[in-house]
């Protein structure tokens, strides 16, 4: 029996499918599904198997005696035992039961260092029960017919240093993340889904984001002055102008300026030109999620869609740093693929060239080729999110083997009384690329039909003022970017961990902004152990990752390496334990300040009741009982907006895997709550209104007295008291006495708190 694995499910039914020369029979074994066929003819007929696994079905960690973080110092864990414990149970045990009796076995997972690492995973737990069996590798870059039978007809040998590689990758991220993250959480005093992330590739990361936010929190803003003119031409169309001098730093001249200008000017030059957009190059990696990001995806998603055309068989692998086509890819025919259908048109244009030739971007490599469209699909076939990457992937491929498109530029410069003023306009005249390819193309900007020399009527003249904005913040595409110039992570991975980040509450919005958490994390590393935040280190042990790939270096000297540079790590954290302890706790203490309370002006706090409910406080108690519910769950993010109504900074609920929560401003939204109720209650069937103070429920004799203490001795009287006030006299909550008002209420006006 011939067995053949693969990463996924999906892609163990696609291949079946295509290498089957009759129907496929779909069994189960040990609850895994497996496709079985058969090829070649009585005694020469073969059985052939292909399971697919699910990712990784081992994984490593630290004995469970490590697991203690109370007890087990943080620093233990860097020469501490790395075991492999199993993922998948099932895949195991089904792999372990065909294993036995197969006479030959096929690794066909992905071609990637994740794959390669996958690939050699499940042909360990084979061999453990079928020690001689012969193997092989199958490499392929998309999942096509064409694509598959080329490289069944062609295996070649599993890449041990490949894979090595990879798990060198395994053990370094798990030694770095545990350690630093136990240490810094217990520093923090932040425990069980409070616990401060740390990491070799996510630290140096956060540290650019939350920079770039210290960068834009310095940034004092300069004023300035523009003037603008529109004018209205002899042949009619009006179009406008700014001055020549765009900024005017000082007032003064501006205005002086702005006095001269008349009501009549003269074009005196118009200035034609030509400007070129050159064709862009194919999609490797980082360029997809740029160009995705730039239509609503984001990284994460955008990576989760394009694996799944992969499987699918729509497009090649999408995890490549090649920006050039193989010369073994006939791109012709990859052309041909689309002459009918929705992209007929695009495809027959440039199949009319004699030559197709296209751009070619500067990284070039061996393993996959750039992301180009592998098969024909109909829109109907797929979900809108993934039409619109395959959309994308098809129209770039195309656009790569256009020609440049062509702009028309016009320039002009108009007199007002000695004042020079200017515009420029362009159009574009040759599409070329653009064509194919319509994603954030510029407007056109057309001035009317002009002559040099034209006298021009100043319709409205107007002076601006305007004051220098801070750089902006990276948006997710620009970051990855970033990441690759520095080394940091890997095409595979660089999208993962920003995903951590949000998931961790380190980070929020699109463009990215930091949360406090990740300013108190941050400033204290930099300050006590600069080398964690520093892209240096981590780009080091990415390129010997990268020599172990390549066989000039053994994994367990990079392992050890990586923990000789962990522990110098250790020794600037201990120096300085106090200091961080310290420096952590003030930190995270302002990260869960609102604003001031409204009755007594302290601090308003994220805090937590004796049964673990969540709710804002002030600092104050039990002198000011103020406060205000928060929601049960999900990661709390204070963000930089503010309410100046209340004074209070708006919220922001993040829970993992659905779509953050803008929760606002807690008292505003308290407000709508109570507001929703009181409309809900009104619906209700009417019940008696309490006749007394002491009918109403949770109103017992001494919190009777209290309030006939304070004046209120009937029921119309506490449903039209300020609830802020008379809970600063009888030191019970706002929200409490709220809630004697809705359930005392028939339609008697409450008193406004605002």
């Amino acid at each position: 029996m011939h067995l053949i694995v693969t990463e996924k499910n999906i892609a163990a039914r696609r291949i079946a499918a295509i290498l089957a020369p009759k129907n496929i029979t779909k069994d189960r074994v040990s609850g895994v599904d497996v496709y079985r066929y058969e090829i070649g003819y009585d005694e020469d007929k073969q059985e052939i198997l292909v399971i697919g696994l699910s990712g990784h079905i081992v994984g490593i960690d630290f004995p469970s005696e490590y697991n203690n973080w109370q007890k087990v110092d943080a620093k233990a864990l860097i020469d501490a035992k790395i075991i492999t414990t199993p993922i998948n149970q099932k895949i195991l045990t089904a792999l372990r039961t065909l294993g036995k009796k197969a006479s030959r076995v096929t690794i066909a997972t992905d071609y990637d260092r994740e794959g390669e690492l996958i690939g050699a995973e499940a042909l360990n737990i084979i061999k453990k029960v079928n020690p001689n069996v012969p193997f092989d590798r199958v490499r392929y870059s998309s999942i096509t017919p064409k694509a598959i039978v080329d490289s069944f007809s062609r295996p070649t040998d599993l890449d041990f240093n490949l894979a090595d590689a990879g798990h060198s990758r395994q053990v370094i991220d798990l030694v770095w993340g545990a350690a630093l993250t136990r240490y810094i959480s217990l520093a923090a005093g932040r425990l069980g889904k409070m616990f401060l992330s740390v990491g070799r590739v996510q630290s140096p990361t956060l540290s650019l984001i939350v920079d770039k936010e210290k960068e834009r929190n310095l940034f004092v803003p300069i004023p300035y002055w523009e003037i603008h003119a529109e004018f209205e031409c002899t042949k009619g169309g009006n179009f406008s102008v700014q001055h020549s001098n765009r900024r005017f730093l000082d007032k003064k001249e501006a205005a002086k300026v702005f006095k001269k200008l008349g009501e009549k000017a003269k074009l005196t030059q118009i200035e034609k030109g030509k400007k070129i957009d050159q064709t862009p190059i194919p999609f490797n990696t980082t360029g997809f999620i740029n160009a995705a990001n730039s239509i609503g995806l984001s990284p994460v998603k955008a990576m989760r869609i394009a694996e799944s055309l992969y499987t699918n068989g729509y497009i090649s692998y999408p995890r490549t740093d090649n920006t050039v086509y193989p010369d073994t890819l006939d791109l012709r025919a990859q052309i041909e693929i689309f002459k009918d259908g929705f992209f007929g048109k695009y495809a027959n244009t440039l199949l009319e060239k004699v030559e197709l030739i296209p751009m070619k971007g500067k990284k070039e490599t061996t393993d996959h080729p750039p992301i180009y469209p592998a098969s024909l699909t109909k829109e109907a076939d797929l979900k809108e999110e993934e039409w619109n990457v395959y959309e994308l992937v098809v129209r770039r491929f195309f656009a790569t083997f256009a020609g440049p498109s062509e702009w028309e530029t016009m320039s002009l410069r108009i007199d007002i009384n000695e004042e020079e003023f200017r515009a420029n306009g362009a159009r574009l005249v040759e599409p070329g690329w653009r064509w194919y390819y319509p994603y954030n193309v510029p407007e056109d900007r057309v001035f009317p039909e002009l002559q040099e020399g034209e006298i021009l009527t100043v319709m409205k003249k107007e002076i601006r003022d305007k004051e220098t904005q801070p750089s902006g913040r990276y948006g997710q595409g620009r970051l990855i970017n970033i990441m690759e110039e520095l080394g940091l992570g890997t095409k595979a991975t660089r999208h993962e961990i920003i995903s951590k980040l949000y998931s961790r509450a380190y980070i929020h919005g699109n463009p990215v902004q930091p949360t406090n958490t990740s300013f108190a994390v941050l400033d204290t590393l930099e300050k006590y152990s600069p080398t964690i935040t520093k892209p240096d280190m981590t780009k080091l042990l990415e390129e010997n990752m990268d020599k172990i790939a390549d066989g000039k270096i053994k994994e367990i000297t990079v392992i050890e390496e990586s923990r000789e540079m962990l522990k110098q790590v250790f020794f600037e954290l201990d120096k300085n334990r106090d200091k961080i302890v310290e420096s952590l706790q003030a930190g995270l203490r302002e990260d869960k300040i609102i604003g001031n309370c409204s009755l007594c002006g302290s601090e308003l706090m994220i805090r937590r009741s004796k049964r673990g409910s969540r709710f804002i406080g002030c600092t104050n108690y039990p002198n000011c009982t103020f406060s205000l519910p928060l929601p049960k769950s999900g990661q709390i993010i204070v963000t930089d907006r503010f309410c100046e109504i209340h004074k209070m900074h708006h919220l922001r609920i993040i829970n993992a895997g659905k779509r953050a929560w803008d929760l606002g401003c807690p008292q505003c939204n308290f407000i709508e709550w109570e507001k929703t109720q009181q409309e809900e209650q009104a619906m209700q069937p009417k019940k008696d209104r309490p006749k007394s103070i002491k009918d109403i429920e949770g109103v017992g004799k001494v919190t009777a007295e209290k309030l006939e203490e304070a004046g209120i001795k009937s029921v119309e009287a506490l449903i039209k008291v300020d609830a802020f006030e008379l809970a600063k006299i009888i030191n019970i909550s706002v929200k409490k006495i709220r809630n004697w008002q809705v359930s005392c209420s028939d339609g008697i006006e409450t008193a406004k708190d605002y």
